[in-house]
């Protein structure tokens, strides 16, 4: 049973994949932009399609692991050629935050699961799975670490930037948190290596293990997945992408300021403020943000 659990999940993802990738395709089709954005874009892929075909020449005399690693080394070069020529825009960074906060919502519940054996929805957002902090630091880390990485930046140096940037979102979204609506989605003072309530050495430690990963593996082909937009489809999509991220975070902050005030006894002052309050209970709240703690419900300090 188990093995044809996997096999499902397997044919699923694989369904899921094909999907996305036809999806994407169908996206680059259409009305192109201006001749300019275009012509960048197309040089780009090309440069980088000449690169990888000069190294696999290179590697087709290659034999077992050999040949495997030649190949991987031509992708790899090819890889970094399109990235040399690539410019970065918003259209990669709104991308990169959704990708982000949905990848990052993953591995938070699956350490959860491994380590404290907790199944619990961790979602940051009232709709959509959702985990702006970790999108967040997608972003700030592809964009710091694409300038540092054309400037030759070293591991050690991208580990210390990635510990800084994981660090520092922790705080400031745990202390927003805590000023603006009483309330607690985690605390690291039960543990014996924590700097504040929101942050801990072994943490920064795998922000920083994180980074590196994201820099060296995943970022750079990620990035040339996403390639530079060329058609008016593409923008047009990744903008409605973009609206409704905004309206997502915008009616999550409208979520909790309503849920502070009805903790504090104030009546909805509005139509609107009513409609929340019948739609986005304190069960609500309750059951979407399950490791989220507000008022009364907060651990002591």
């Amino acid at each position: 049973l188990a093995i044809v659990s996997l096999m499902f999940f397997l044919v699923v993802v694989q369904g899921f994949v094909r999907v996305v990738m036809y999806f994407w395709d169908w996206l680059s089709q259409g009305e192109k932009l201006d001749r300019h954005e275009v012509s960048r874009a197309e040089q780009a892929l090309e440069g980088s399609e000449d690169v990888l075909e000069r190294e696999l020449a290179r590697a087709k005399d290659a034999r077992g692991l050999g040949r495997v690693f030649a190949r991987w080394r031509a992708s790899k070069e090819a890889v970094n050629e399109y990235l040399d020529r690539m410019h970065l825009s918003w259209y990669q960074v709104i991308i990169i935050f959704f990708v982000g906060c949905m990848a990052g919502l993953l591995l938070e519940e699956i350490w959860m699961l491994l380590t404290a054996g907790l199944t619990e929805n961790r979602v940051g957002l009232v709709w959509g799975p959702f985990s702006p902090l970790y999108g967040t630091g997608a972003v700030l880390l592809t964009v710091l670490c694409f300038q540092m990485r054309r400037h030759g930046a070293k591991t050690w140096q991208v580990f210390l930037i990635s510990a800084a940037i994981g660090g520092g979102l922790e705080q400031i979204t745990g202390w927003a948190m805590e000023v603006l609506f009483n309330a607690e989605s985690w605390t690291y003072l039960h543990l014996p290596d924590h700097i504040t309530q929101w942050v801990a050495w072994r943490f920064l430690f795998f922000w920083g293990l994180l980074g590196i990963v994201w820099t060296r593996a995943i970022m750079p082909k990620l990035l040339y997945q996403i390639g530079m937009p060329t058609s008016r489809r593409q923008v047009l999509f990744v903008t409605l992408v973009a609206l409704y991220l905004v309206a997502d975070i915008g009616m999550t902050l409208v979520c909790f300021n309503r849920k502070a005030a009805r903790d504090l006894g104030a009546p909805p002052a509005n139509a609107f403020e009513r409609w929340v309050d019948t739609n986005y209970t304190d069960d609500f709240i309750a059951g979407r943000f399950e490791n989220l703690k507000i008022g009364d419900a907060r651990d002591p300090k």
